[in-house]
C-alpha cells in the first residue's frame, strides 16, 4: 500500500495517509476542536480513518486515552502508525469494525466525521478505497447507525460531536432524538455572508437542556486566507466553543 506523510496543527501531528482514498481535511482538525474532552478521559472516534481527529485531540487535552474503530483495515493500520510516530500509543487502541457491529466499553466522549454521500445518490469511484470512504458502499448504513452507535458507547452524560453536511442538520437532530440534549450547533461559514458548508454538532446524553446555535466560525478571508480565527483552531489547537 503506497503512504505519504502530511502534518497539521503547526507541525504538532504528522500523520501518514493512503496513497489512494482517505485524504485528512480541516474538517478533521475542526471536529477535534469541538470535542468537549478534559484531563483523565476516553475518547472513542467512530469513522477514525487514520486518526486524525482523534490524534489532533490529544494535542489540546493530553492526558486522555483514545479508541478508534474504522471499516477499513489499512486505515486502521496507518492509524496505529500514526499514534506511534507521534508518540501516544500506550494510550490509543484501534480496531476495525463496523459501526453497527462495534462492541466496545463506554467512553466519556465520541466524535465522529460520517461519510457525507449517500450510498446510491453519486457515481461510486472506481477505486473501492475511495468509494467506501464517501459511503458509496453500503446502501443500508445510515446516520441513524452513527448516532445509535455513539449512544451505545458514551458513559452517563458524555458527549456526542459530529461534522457533518450543514443541509443535514434536520437528519442528525432527528437522529439524536430524545436521548441526547443541551445539543449545540456550530456553523462553519466558508466565507463572510456565504451559507454554510459544513456543521459541527455537539450534543449530550440524557440532558434536557435547550438547543444552542452557536456564533459559528468563518473560515476564509475574500482573498482565501484563513480567518485569524480559524487559523486560532489550524495552527494553534484552540477550542470551539468549550464551556
Amino acid at each position: 500500500m503506497g503512504e505519504y506523510l502530511i502534518h497539521v496543527l503547526d507541525q504538532r501531528v504528522q500523520l501518514y495517509q493512503p496513497a489512494e482514498g482517505f485524504r485528512t481535511s480541516l474538517d478533521s482538525v475542526m471536529l477535534a476542536a469541538a470535542c468537549p474532552v478534559r484531563d483523565g478521559q476516553s475518547v472513542l472516534d467512530l469513522g477514525c480513518g487514520v486518526g486524525s481527529a482523534g490524534l489532533c485531540v490529544m494535542v489540546r487535552v493530553t492526558n486522555i486515552s483514545l479508541s478508534g474503530a474504522d471499516i477499513q483495515g489499512d486505515h486502521i493500520a496507518l492509524a496505529e502508525k500514526n499514534a506511534a510516530a507521534n508518540g501516544v500509543q500506550a494510550r490509543c487502541r484501534f480496531l476495525c469494525a463496523d459501526v453497527r457491529d462495534l462492541d466496545l466499553d463506554a467512553h466519556d466522549h465520541v466524535i465522529c466525521n460520517p461519510p457525507y454521500l449517500d450510498s446510491g445518490a453519486h457515481t461510486p469511484s472506481p477505486r473501492d478505497a475511495k468509494a467506501l470512504a464517501m459511503g458509496h458502499q453500503d446502501a443500508e448504513l445510515s446516520l441513524q447507525d452513527w448516532v445509535d452507535c455513539a449512544f451505545r458507547h458514551i458513559k452517563g452524560r458524555g458527549s456526542l460531536t459530529m461534522i457533518h453536511e450543514a443541509g443535514r442538520v434536520d437528519e442528525i437532530i432527528l437522529a439524536l432524538g430524545k436521548r441526547f440534549g443541551a445539543t449545540e450547533i456550530i456553523p462553519l461559514w466558508p466565507r463572510a455572508g456565504v451559507p454554510a458548508k459544513r456543521v459541527i454538532v455537539r450534543s449530550w446524553k440524557h440532558r434536557k437542556s435547550p438547543a444552542t446555535i452557536h456564533p459559528g466560525l468563518v473560515l476564509h478571508e475574500t482573498d482565501s486566507a484563513y480567518t485569524p480565527a480559524a487559523e486560532s483552531v489550524l495552527r494553534n489547537a484552540r477550542a470551539l466553543f468549550l464551556l
